[in-house]
């Protein structure tokens, strides 16, 4: 018998429950987190929209929305099963930093509106200052994360062992 095999399935519903209302208060809507953190918690880190209605006990048309979003948030990947007209959801591997990798490239975009902002408010207006601290915190931000995320790397490298490595859990590709 494996460790999956001896896994109490309402301590792991418990588990998704708890975790995605984490998600939820932090703005994310719930089928959306639910479905992330069942993901997550999937040891091949994918499902299909069936096995993911029958887990979270929820219709598909309530999983295909929450994977629409995820999609475009770019925390979940869509792919086709091979040979079939069915489609398998997959957490991305190093999810956390191609997520943050994301949300650089975003904040950089913004960094033209808001000078924008800055100059048709005013610099030494209220809001004017408002959006050049917001500008600052960006450029601050997107200057700071590539040695964040190099930082990142190795710390995980130095208690996970190097991607491939015997020493390293297999992650799900």
């Amino acid at each position: 018998m494996t460790q999956v095999d001896e896994r109490d399935d309402q301590a792991v519903l418990r588990f998704i429950e708890r975790f995605s209302s984490v998600f939820t208060e932090s703005g994310m809507a719930r089928m959306p987190a639910r479905v992330f953190v069942a993901l997550l918690a999937a040891d091949s880190g994918e499902m299909t929209s069936a096995e993911l209605a029958d887990l979270l006990r929820v219709s598909p048309a309530a999983i295909s929305g929450a994977v629409r979003y995820l999609t475009q948030v770019g925390l979940v990947s869509r792919e086709r099963e091979t040979g079939t007209r069915r489609d398998i959801y997959r957490v991305l591997d190093d999810l956390w930093y191609e997520a943050l990798f994301r949300r650089d490239e975003m904040l950089r975009r913004m960094t033209g509106p808001l000078r924008e902002g800055i100059s048709a408010l005013g610099a030494g207006t209220p809001a004017g200052r408002r959006i050049s601290e917001t500008l600052m915190f960006f450029e601050f931000f997107h200057a700071e994360l590539p040695n964040m995320l190099r930082h990142w790397r190795t710390y995980r490298d130095e208690r996970l062992g190097a991607p491939g490595s015997p020493d390293r859990p297999t992650e799900p590709s």
